[in-house]
């Protein structure tokens, strides 16, 4: 009895090597203010691995913020995870038994959900005179936004659609660039692949509108503008997005059923044709990491594929917006290798990052994206590498835990001005050569 009292305490404690989701569901919680965030750092404790897998799965429900699965938690690394309040007590308590350093951030979710959704009443009407890019949007202002866009910069903008999602929402895309020449070199830019990750869309609201606004006054904005064209993709998870708006804040995947399961949805950034669900996705239907039933599974994946793969020997560049981390990464992600041309990417994150550190001094880690992250099969920018998209970046943007996925609105300006200048960064390089 003593044995297994032991073990029961540190099977408690080990929750913070080896997390489990043991609940298929996910808590409704625009609706439920009994919901914490927490801070913990990690101590390896060394137990029978079975042990623990059949065990925990009747400890506690918890949604990991960071890593995004249990199998990614490593030693001394952070932790943040979404728990319960009335579970709360329970697990601090553990954790202080076994010497586990935690700390609640936010103590009340819903108060800060609603500091983001709310009064949109009001925010509507503002926008009908002037589109406010200091808040988050719904999915439909958004699409009205891109429309709009479209409208009053004929010259510059180009709006089109490049498929449909799972419940059927066209998958809005904007061109933007001089009609100089007709094949000329292309950025390719997606946000809000992460249905919870609110500031990937408004970095490409931004982008596109710092673009339009100083083309006329910034000369590297409008050398950029008349020799590359910018496919900015706002939302490329909109069925996620826009659940995420009216369900559950905190919803990551897809919204696509699949057969036999009551869990819904796959990791959009798991379900690409590269490595297709070898380490770092699961194959679990209820994992966040969901590599889905096959790769290319989800229109969503499929239709920017098609995409890409059409206009591959003019995109020279492929970006995606992420968050949260504070980090540029690069391929590859399935592996431990380095990649042909790493001397130019290497340089080009490098000042990237030096370019967004010059705004408000704000820090970020560059590197591979196994090494400086974790490693993960079937993401979109091993797969861009691998069909011949030469830089492939992914960002991980603000903050590095405090805030998590719930940023405040306050930090949009920053975090986008920051992100702006290390975009721009890359884009420029493309126009010289590199040597290295």
């Amino acid at each position: 009895r003593e044995q297994f009292s032991l073990l029961s305490c540190l099977l408690a404690c080990i929750l913070l090597t080896y997390w489990l989701f043991i609940s298929t569901y996910k808590p409704h919680i625009l609706h439920d203010k009994s919901y914490q965030y927490l801070n913990l750092t990690t101590t390896l404790l060394t137990i029978n691995e079975q042990q623990i897998w059949s065990l925990l799965s009747y400890v506690l429900q918890v949604d990991l913020w960071k890593p995004n699965s249990a199998y990614l938690i490593q030693e001394n690394s952070q932790v943040d995870v979404h728990v319960g309040r009335n579970k709360t007590q329970w697990l601090r308590r553990r954790l202080r038994q076994a010497h586990i350093h935690n700390e609640v951030l936010i103590s009340n979710l819903q108060t800060e959900i609603e500091k983001q959704i709310g009064h949109q009443t009001s925010r509507k009407r503002r926008s009908e005179f002037q589109y406010d890019y200091e808040v988050y949007h719904p999915l439909e202002d958004i699409q009205s936004w891109m429309f709009e866009t479209n409208r009053t910069h004929p010259h510059l903008v180009e709006l089109f659609s490049i498929g449909q999602s799972y419940e059927g929402r066209p998958l809005y895309v904007l061109q933007l660039g001089k009609r100089t020449r007709p094949f000329k070199k292309a950025v390719w830019i997606d946000c809000g692949v992460h249905a919870r990750e609110w500031i990937g869309p408004a970095f490409c609201q931004w982008f596109v509108k710092e673009a339009l606004n100083s083309y006329q006054h910034d000369s590297s904005m409008r050398r950029l503008m008349n020799q590359l064209n910018f496919y900015i993709m706002p939302v490329f998870n909109v069925d996620g997005y826009h659940y995420s708006w009216e369900t559950d804040r905190f919803w990551r995947k897809t919204r696509s059923k699949i057969p036999r399961y009551h869990c819904q949805g796959v990791d959009a950034n798991r379900n690409w044709k590269v490595k297709w669900c070898d380490e770092g996705a699961s194959m679990d239907p209820c994992d966040e990491t969901y590599c889905g039933p096959f790769p290319e599974s989800e229109p969503e994946v499929k239709a920017v594929a098609k995409f890409l793969r059409k206009h591959r020997k003019r995109v020279k560049a492929y970006i995606s917006i992420h968050a949260y981390a504070q980090m540029l990464l690069y391929p590859y992600s399935y592996k431990y290798a380095t990649i042909p041309n790493f001397n130019c990417v290497e340089s080009a994150a490098q000042n990237a990052v030096s370019a967004l550190y010059s705004a408000y001094g704000v820090r970020y880690r560059y590197g591979p994206a196994s090494t400086t992250l974790y490693m993960s099969s079937g993401s979109s920018i091993d797969w861009a590498y691998k069909n011949g998209i030469s830089y492939a970046f992914a960002f991980e943007l603000r903050d590095t835990g405090y805030f998590g996925f719930l940023l405040p609105e306050a930090l949009i300006n920053p975090t986008c001005t920051e992100t702006m200048r290390a975009v721009k960064t890359i884009a420029l390089g493309l126009l010289k050569k590199c040597s290295k």
